[in-house]
């Protein structure tokens, strides 16, 4: 339980707009759920406490309540869920640097076709504070990228990209994996991700190392 706690693999340490969504989500969903389990609970208790012996009018309250508390917490929760997924539905929309992400067994190579660098293996440097769409494709087999304090997981699919948009708020290395078993060698499947302050991304682009 404790190894789940790691801060380098956690949603629960977002360092990005969309994996603060993320935790943000989990959260409110945590609330939710801690809210209906008490309340089901309390009534459960209550109906206990009569030993059957309640009224048509106390069964009621007690089944409505048991039943509709939880059906419109979990409704909020839908909605609002859907309206946060909504509002960062935003890879592909404005300016934004371009990163082509291809995986295979058991590695990644990351493409920049719009900035004429070279290409690297399993290290994607971007620009903090700037957001970032990533082709994501696979040459073989399904993966999935994930880097768990940028942003959510995408799955990398043969003859298909799907788009991810990433953000550092800050300069640092952020951690990242293929989260989709693919064989007998994911669990190495890892990257790095770099993000550079402005003066050291200028300098990457110049082809001076980061």
């Amino acid at each position: 339980m404790l190894a789940g706690c790691e801060e380098k693999l956690s949603t629960l340490h977002p360092a990005g707009p969309a994996a603060a969504a993320v935790a943000e989500l989990w959260w409110v969903m945590l609330a939710g759920g801690t809210l209906i389990f008490l309340f089901v609970m309390a009534l459960l208790a209550l109906a206990f406490r009569r030993n059957g012996g309640g009224s048509v009018s106390d069964r009621t309250w007690i089944v409505g309540l048991g039943l509709i508390f939880p059906v419109t917490v979990l409704a909020a929760l839908l909605f609002w869920g859907l309206a946060l997924g909504e509002r960062h539905l935003v890879a592909g929309r404005g300016a934004a640097t371009l990163v082509q992400a291809e995986a295979r067994q058991w590695a990644w190579t990351f493409r920049y076709p719009s900035l004429g660098l070279p290409p690297a293996e399993d290290v994607l440097t971007i620009p903090a504070g700037q957001p970032v769409d990533v082709e994501i494709t696979s040459t073989d087999v399904i993966h999935s990228f994930w880097v768990p304090r940028l942003a959510g997981k995408l799955d990398a699919i043969p003859g298909h990209v799907n788009v991810l948009r990433l953000q550092a708020d800050a300069p640092g290395e952020y951690h990242g994996l293929g989260a989709e078993f693919s064989g007998e060698g994911y669990l190495h499947s890892r990257f790095t991700v770099r993000a550079l302050a402005p003066a050291d991304w200028n300098a990457f682009l110049t082809g001076a190392p980061p």
